[in-house]
């Protein structure tokens, strides 16, 4: 097999990130945009020693869950993956890949994996939106990356962001066009204005725009800002955030607010939350209800239990936590999420929970060497999973019950191996559908202390 090879393949399975895959000779070959029990002629783009890569020339059979995309810029655009299949075709991919990552990385079996909890509506469902501005042939675009690269795929839409993200972005590039304020070049490293990052507040509609450039003062910033708050007033505060770095980090540490307030806030279930710009919060609200109502079900607290809630961002999941336990202690990095996490408790009227600034595996141990046990560990990691050194403290401490909330499951089946290795059996596990139309999967899963 070679580069530019054309063939006939049967789609036999489909990867963890969506592409298709079938064998040629007893070799892999993996094809965007085709799932399991589809036939296509193929050509191969790129040929490894074990694996190729092909794109499709031709379906010759297609499933009968193939559905045509409701996005223009499907095929070019990295934010979805799964638009070509029907909804109900995700849930039984994703639950699929949540079953495959712990059977082949955790060897665990013989458990219980609930049915995935879909959306009933699974569109404008996202609350925050970051889109990318630069050059294009034409002058400014915004959009999202294509996939697996930095191209700019120009996209006045997109149907799982809230439209008043979408509304923000157009406004802000008609400004940023009409005023000739200079746009980042990745090329060259010239130019200002690098990323437009909207958050909304679901329960009222309120609106954070984050303008991500490259210096703090620049011409027609005050025109730029005023406009937008006045086309758009359910812009409650406009933030600029200053980066200078030429990586791939959309947000640097530096922020400034240049209009209105300081966080937005919005609401999740019962209680009320301050959001500061930097700070972790889940981006489906619809979803997380149902997440977080999972987690809360396997802690199963009592009310005499201490709780710690690790990577608590702005404490979220602590608040729901908090409101059934003794003591709640939550542990963050960002000394913002834990001021935000700290104050969300007060106006919540929550006075059992206590925030430490930190990583989970440097703060935790110290605070089992200074004699505090949790009975009830919740964790959220980022998608790098829970390191070691924590993992091994969670054993020391021998809580009753871990609970696992995950973005990324073959990291949580990674830690599950060595959690049930170490004295923990996986007795339930829940995935919820966060990220449709997208190949992502959020997990919770109840482990027990045998």
């Amino acid at each position: 097999m070679n580069k530019n090879d054309v063939f006939e393949l049967e789609i036999t399975g489909t990867t963890h990130d969506g592409m298709g895959v079938g064998r040629k000779n007893s070799i892999a070959v993996f094809v965007q945009g085709a799932f399991d029990g589809e036939f296509a002629r193929v050509k191969v783009i790129k040929k490894a020693k074990t694996y190729a890569v092909a794109r499709i020339e031709e379906l010759i059979r297609t499933s009968p869950q193939r559905i045509e995309p409701f996005c223009p810029v499907f095929k070019r655009c990295g934010g979805c993956s799964l638009q070509h299949m029907t909804y109900e075709k995700q849930l039984e991919f994703k639950h699929r890949v949540v079953t495959d990552n712990l059977a082949r990385i955790g060897g665990i079996k013989n458990v219980k994996v609930n049915p995935i909890i879909g959306m009933e509506n699974p569109i404008k469902y996202r609350n925050k939106a970051q889109y990318p501005v630069g050059v294009g042939k034409d002058g400014p675009i915004a959009g999202f990356y294509a996939r697996h690269s930095h191209e700019i795929v120009n996209s006045e839409t997109c149907e799982i962001q809230s439209p008043q993200s979408q509304l923000v972005m157009n406004a802000a590039m008609r400004i940023i066009k009409d005023k000739g304020i200079p746009v980042y070049d990745e090329k060259t490293g010239t130019g200002i204005i690098r990323h437009i990052v909207t958050r909304v507040a679901y329960s009222s509609g309120d609106i954070m725009v984050i303008l991500v450039v490259t210096k703090k003062r620049f011409n027609n910033l005050d025109i730029l800002v005023r406009t937008l708050a006045e086309q758009i007033p359910s812009i409650k505060s406009i933030m600029l955030n200053i980066n200078t770095a030429k990586d791939n980090v959309i947000l640097s540490d530096k922020t400034i607010n240049v209009y209105g307030c300081e966080a937005l806030i919005d609401k999740l279930g019962s209680f009320i939350f301050h959001i500061p710009p930097l700070a972790f919060y889940q981006v489906n609200p619809t979803q997380t209800i149902k997440l977080y109502e999972k987690a809360c079900e396997y802690a199963s607290l009592k009310g005499n239990e201490i709780v710690f809630d690790l990577y608590c961002g702005i404490g979220t999941i602590s608040l729901f936590l908090a409101q059934k336990a003794k003591k709640l202690i939550g542990v963050e990095t960002l000394q913002e999420a834990v001021d935000a996490a700290a104050y969300n408790a007060k106006i919540n009227n929550i006075d059992n929970a206590e925030f430490y600034c930190g990583t989970a595996e440097d703060i935790t141990p110290k605070l089992y060497a200074d004699g505090l046990k949790a009975d009830v560990v919740v964790v959220d990691p980022p998608r790098k999973g829970c390191d070691k050194i924590l993992l091994e403290t969670m054993i020391k401490m021998q809580p009753s019950r871990i609970v696992y909330v995950s973005c990324n499951p073959s990291t949580l089946a990674r830690d599950l191996k060595y959690l049930t290795e170490n004295g923990y059996e996986v007795r339930e596990v829940q995935p919820v559908d966060m990220f449709p139309w997208t190949e992502h999967v959020e997990v919770t899963v109840l482990l027990q202390r045998l």
